[in-house]
């Protein structure tokens, strides 16, 4: 993307947010306007396929901090006048050779063989195109609590912005190549006088900021240049992720422009919860009901472990209600290849309901117990201070 670019398009207004807006609103913009006018929505409706590849460049820029950074000060500067056409001053007038690759004489089709991958060679003695990276995607994806523990591999369907594949990018019917705009000679904008000596860069109306004028329109993108690329690809997720996690999958983004590399896929993981295990670090939570006289004279009970066989925990003589018993190695893989514990809290359970029978071997065990008063230290001449 050219400074012309960042200087005409004011990606702020195209996300809807204000230019001071948190890096998280501009996520959330993003994602709403991306779903809204995603093509998979919206099958053959040429305005919101539209509408997604400006979204998709306009957060490819201010969603990356270093890219809005330029981007700001790039507009702060052509906005006050500071800025000649592709980021020279321009007292004596356009410098074309960086566009024509030296030479301000160069091959225009040296300018889209090495900007869009392919096409004429480039003659001996030119400078090549300079490559682009491509963008960074950022998809979703929910996996099972089970998934999430072990690790699964999962497919993803992911769209984004791209050259367009029949023209190339350059916009213009196989075959052809866009001509430097005669009016503004390439830069995309011109000057505009605003009074008195002042003068203000403005969008070349004849090319509208690109710099070239498609006389034969590629059919494919209508003189755009752009596409977009559907792909799917095989997403790794680690043993042991947490939920909310980010990966990052190196080079599966969007394609690079000019032999630029690919750009990186950011995984976000949503785990499901699961109806008995919890999780607490490395380490699996579980909650076992137990029984009053199981709690009081001891027990061997029998617990479940996540996908391996049941395990037994001994409950000792007189266990309170919410002990935790730590079973080792029955937990979450880390990433140092050991395996966390399963925590076994324990819940003693009270029946609501008691027969007869039940009743009065109760009160034979309170008659058994007298202890005295439990809660007589509770108002003793201490605790009332």
């Amino acid at each position: 993307m050219t400074n012309t670019d960042w200087a005409t398009k004011d990606f702020y207004q195209v996300l809807g947010v204000s230019k001071d807006a948190s890096a998280s609103d501009i996520k959330k913009a993003y994602r709403k306007l991306a779903r809204e006018s995603h093509p998979d929505s919206k099958p053959g409706d040429k305005a919101a396929e539209e509408r997604f590849k400006a979204i998709a460049e306009a957060y490819d820029v201010v969603g990356d901090t270093a890219k809005r950074k330029e981007y700001d000060e790039q507009r702060a500067m052509f906005a006050s006048g500071g800025y000649g056409p592709f980021g020279g001053t321009s007292a004596g007038g356009p410098d074309l050779s960086d566009l024509f690759g030296g030479g301000g004489g160069g091959n225009v089709g040296d300018l889209f063989g090495g900007l869009f991958g392919g096409g004429a060679q480039r003659p001996r003695g030119t400078r090549a195109t300079r490559a682009r990276r491509g963008a960074d995607i950022e998809a979703e994806t929910t996996i099972s609590f089970t998934d999430a523990v072990e690790g699964v591999t999962v497919q993803l369907r992911l769209s984004s912005d791209a050259a367009c594949a029949d023209c190339r990018g350059t916009g213009a019917r196989a075959g052809t190549v866009p001509r430097v705009c005669p009016d503004c000679e390439g830069t995309g904008m011109r000057a505009a006088s605003v009074g008195g000596a002042f003068t203000l860069n403005e969008t070349c109306p004849s090319c509208r900021g690109r710099g070239l004028v498609v006389d034969d329109p590629c059919p494919t993108c209508h003189g755009s240049g752009r596409g977009r690329s559907d792909k799917t690809v095989s997403a790794r997720i680690p043993a042991g992720v947490k939920d909310g996690a980010k990966i990052r999958l190196r080079g599966k983004g969007a394609p690079g422009e000019g032999g630029g590399p690919a750009g990186d896929l950011f995984v976000v993981v949503h785990v499901q919860p699961h109806k008995l295990f919890g999780r607490k670090g490395d380490n699996l939570t579980l909650k076992v009901p137990i029984a009053f006289y199981e709690a009081v004279l001891g027990a061997e009970v029998k617990v479940p472990t996540l996908g391996g066989a049941p395990v037994t925990v001994r409950i000792p003589a007189g266990t309170p209600n919410g002990r935790t018993f730590r079973v080792r190695g029955k937990g979450v893989r880390k990433k140092d290849g050991n395996v966390g514990d399963l925590l076994v809290t324990v819940e003693v359970m009270v029946p609501a309901k008691l027969s007869e029978e039940a009743r009065q071997a109760v009160e034979e065990l309170r008659t058994a117990m007298a202890e005295g008063d439990l809660r007589s230290e509770l108002f003793n001449s201490g605790s009332q201070r």
